[in-house]
């Protein structure tokens, strides 16, 4: 009689520790699957103020001229240049958004589509927003950067912030980008006169560089070169102070 409630309270034991670790890997599922949830959310938000222009929907006035760019940013610069004086350069936020959209789009990186770019204009900072299509999947993907001049006058594009709908990923993105950079130059040697080379140097790798734009690259009539003295970010705006450059 001993022995069969010694068995009893055996069995017991075992079926409540049997309850305890389904209840446990249960709950654990349930924790797996919030997190999952949450994570697929924050990777598929897509920021209210998203709204990229759309000028045409059938393309046909895609890599055309962008009246902005020939009727207002383009002779500012031209002038200005010609008058070998310094001069404000002012973009507008709506302007170089209409410009961008006007290029052809999507655009291919590394097997990743990137399109329907957009740029905000925010004080102290210029934030660049877009689509990236990654076997079928679109993530709006959201670069913040913050121009700065140095006391040698040379200008770093600091990415402040990346994130993928709602989810930070700056320190990854960060390093991933100084590898990538790294790997590019190994491989493919860098044109440090290019101004465009100069940007993803900054861009990707926190580079510094002299910030000097030759007049006579866009304007065949103009053999002047201006660097930018002061950069000014406010609200849609972006104002940048140029002066001629030896």
């Amino acid at each position: 009689m001993i022995m069969c409630n010694k068995d009893n309270k055996d069995t017991n034991k075992k079926l409540k520790v049997r309850k305890k670790r389904k209840f446990k890997k249960r709950y654990w599922l349930l924790i797996d699957l919030a997190l999952a949830i949450i994570v697929l959310y924050l990777l598929f938000y897509k920021p209210a103020r998203y709204k990229p222009l759309d000028i045409d929907p059938a393309g046909n006035n895609q890599d055309q001229i962008s009246p902005y760019l020939s009727n207002v940013l383009l002779p500012q610069l031209h002038n200005g240049a010609q008058r070998q004086e310094p001069f404000d350069l002012v973009v507008i936020q709506k302007g170089i958004n209409e410009a961008i959209a006007r290029l052809q789009w999507p655009k291919e990186s590394n097997g990743v589509l990137l399109s329907a770019p957009t740029v905000f204009f925010v004080p102290e900072n210029i934030v660049l927003m877009g689509t990236a299509s990654i076997k079928g999947a679109e993530l709006v993907v959201t670069i913040v950067t913050k121009p700065t001049l140095d006391e040698q006058g040379l200008l770093n594009l600091r990415v402040e912030k990346i994130k993928i709908g709602a989810m930070n990923i700056t320190p990854l993105a960060r390093l991933l980008a100084k590898r990538m950079y790294a790997e590019r130059v190994e491989s493919v040697p860098v044109d440090l006169q290019n101004l465009r080379a100069k940007i993803a140097a900054s861009l990707l790798n926190e580079e510094p560089f002299e910030p000097v734009i030759n007049v006579n690259d866009i304007f065949d009539d103009v053999d002047e070169k201006v660097r930018i003295e002061k950069i000014t970010i406010t609200q849609k705006k972006l104002t940048l102070r140029m002066v001629p450059a030896s």
